[in-house]
């Protein structure tokens, strides 16, 4: 059966899923979801069991599939399994009447998105849909990551030829096909998760790379996003839930900032190394997962260890093979090859002209201490490149020489030219706050906007 939404459909969040099949035998399921998702979907398609289904998939394409676990012909799970099997990507959202935490996690691990138990409520399942499209958006993001690495990159995702960086990628290169758990280690900003990507593209993994950041959740609530939870675990768990490691199943789960972890969660990660097994959050039975760990930190976990802020034994279990990646300021060399490469990425991202960087410019740069680092070195570009300025303009705090300041100006000279340069300096300096630059200037809010305005950099 095939249903039409209205033209206004397109306008709604979540437009850019279009066409839906919906597979249940149960009528008041099929009644409430051909109903909720019309005004969603450009087309909605609803049968009643998988050979249907089958013959759709057979003609035509869906951005998403609605199933139930339980189908009057077989298993949805199991026809899920085979639609993988036969390389349909198509995300799928899993019904479940009464689903224990076995069906939910067989049926998420068949290549489901989410999994809802009936009865449900539109609201509930829009949240559903809302998570798929999450899921989808960074599925796609890290696809074109990797596209854009490897075109515009070598294939270790690094930009650099000094030493330090060609003895990371030949370390990376070896260790990558072992399943051996990796820490890496460097200030913020030097690239640790580049690196980490590296070692799961050389591995030869099927699965996906997973990264958490351990630093920007509580221990209940990294619990919950590492394992995953059963209905009712907590206070807000209405339905089942897969966690990271389960989604990372024959991948690699990179966890970042692993130092800022708590210690209650330190002592279960240690275990789900230990058993190669995840407990769902209220769950009585254990999921084997095939997960390849990479940790990183910014933080000396030995310092951490001494001071009973870090477990000794989490420590030695995740320091198999230790990876430091430099500071910018440790590879100096590198700095010209990284200014070029993201004044021509940057460039084309923002659709500017990609300026010319010149020997002075460089040594200016050069002299600078970047305790940002590689991201730091980004930003500055990017927002050289949207203020039309050099990158030495837009260094915080960097102060050059008189004849470099002299060096530094462009040829107009103009008192209105000069006064635009450094109106438009200060606020890269302040982060584009004009508030706070209009009080460094010591003028008003309005007559910097009105100066912005008439600029065109509002």
């Amino acid at each position: 059966m095939t249903d039409a939404a209205s033209p206004q459909a397109s306008t709604t969040p979540n437009a850019r899923l279009s066409s839906v099949l919906v597979v249940d035998g149960d009528t008041a399921t099929i009644n409430l979801l051909r109903k909720g998702l019309l005004p969603r979907f450009s087309l909605v398609e609803v049968v009643e069991n998988s050979s249907t289904a089958d013959e759709l998939l057979a003609r035509c394409h869906f951005d998403l599939i609605i199933v139930a676990v339980g189908l009057p012909d077989r298993s949805g799970v199991d026809w899920v399994f085979d639609l993988r099997a036969r390389d349909c990507g198509t995300p799928v959202i899993f019904m479940a009447a009464d689903a224990d935490v076995k069906t939910a996690i067989e049926a998420l691990r068949s290549g489901g998105s989410d999994l809802i138990l009936k009865p449900f409520t539109m609201e509930q399942m829009e949240e559903a849909l809302t998570r798929t499209l999450e899921r989808r958006r960074m599925e796609q993001e890290n696809y074109a990551l990797h596209r854009q690495v490897d075109h515009l990159y070598d294939s270790s995702g690094m930009v650099g030829s000094c030493e330090a960086i060609k003895g990371i990628c030949d370390v990376i290169k070896r260790v990558a096909p072992r399943p051996s758990t990796v820490l890496i280690e460097g200030e913020s900003g030097t690239g640790k998760e580049l690196a980490a990507r590296a070692l799961h593209r050389w591995s030869g993994r099927n699965g996906a790379f997973v990264p958490v950041n351990c630093g920007s959740m509580n221990g209940e609530l990294l619990e919950s996003e590492l394992f995953g939870h059963v209905k009712g675990a907590f206070t807000g768990a209405s339905q089942a839930r897969e966690g990271l490691f389960s989604y990372a199943d024959g991948g690699t789960l990179f966890l970042d900032e692993i130092g800022e972890m708590p210690l209650t969660m330190q002592t279960h990660l240690l275990r789900v190394m230990e058993e190669r097994a995840v407990r769902p959050m209220g769950g009585n039975s254990q999921v084997t997962v095939d997960v390849r760990l990479v940790a990183a930190t910014n933080r000396q976990l030995q310092q951490e260890v001494a001071e009973g802020r870090f477990r000794e034994d989490l420590y030695y279990r995740l320091n198999v093979l230790s990876i430091r990646m430099p500071a910018l300021r440790e590879r100096a060399a590198d700095l010209p090859e990284l200014v070029h490469y993201f004044c021509g990425l940057l460039a084309t991202e923002l659709g500017v002209e990609a300026p010319a960087i010149g020997d002075a410019e460089l040594d200016r740069l050069a002299r600078y201490e970047w305790p940002g680092n590689i991201r730091e070195l980004r930003n500055v570009i990017e927002r050289a490149l949207l203020l039309n300025s050099r990158p030495s303009q837009c260094l915080s705090g960097y102060r050059g020489t008189p004849e470099e300041a002299v060096a530094g100006q462009e040829d107009d000279l103009s008192l209105e030219s000069v006064e635009r340069r450094h109106i438009l300096r200060v606020l890269a300096m302040e982060d584009g706050n004009k508030s706070a630059a209009a009080r460094r200037l010591g003028i008003s809010r309005k007559t910097l906007e009105r100066k912005c305005q008439a600029w065109g950099s509002s």
